[in-house]
């Protein structure tokens, strides 16, 4: 779960709310359905996470949702999912405070740092303005040290 947020840049929400059939291993795509503002969105997935989601379905065999409850019948809860979170974070001693939020946070400011331009960004996360995909991808010292100035060129 934790994996699909990060390599995703889902919500919380969305997460929860996938179901099998967004899942579309074959062309490498998710689709998130109705998030915030009600509108569909189609994010890549690498053949790294289709092997881990076709592992997690051989083993859990959900039949609605993707993440289900313990009866099966209704999805994942919240705070299952933080709780998740919570035991991921200690077992690998992270000290620094972490929520799933983060996750989604670190996808933006990934993609910029790899040289991802902010409108693909924009559009992954599901952003209507600009201005709020610039909040998720604030400009960090990597990207910063990797700028040459046009004088050099001189």
């Amino acid at each position: 779960m934790l994996s699909l947020i990060y390599a995703c840049g889902l919500k919380r929400s969305e997460l929860l709310n996938l179901t099998l059939k967004d899942i579309h291993s074959n062309r490498n795509l998710l689709i998130v359905r109705q998030s915030k503002g009600k509108k569909d969105r189609v994010v890549p997935i690498g053949d790294k996470l289709i092997e881990l989601l076709r592992a997690y379905y051989k083993s859990y065999r959900p039949k609605t949702w993707l993440f289900e409850g313990q009866n099966g019948e209704c999805k994942y809860s919240e705070r299952s999912l933080e709780l998740v979170l919570k035991k991921s974070v200690h077992i690998v001693k992270i000290n620094k405070p972490v929520t799933l939020h983060w996750l989604r946070h670190s996808y933006a400011t990934h993609l910029l740092e790899s040289g991802t331009d902010v409108r693909y960004i924009q559009e992954l996360l599901g952003h209507n303005s600009s201005r709020t995909t610039e909040i998720y991808t604030h400009v960090s010292q990597k990207s910063i040290q990797q700028i040459r100035s046009p004088f050099d060129d001189l």
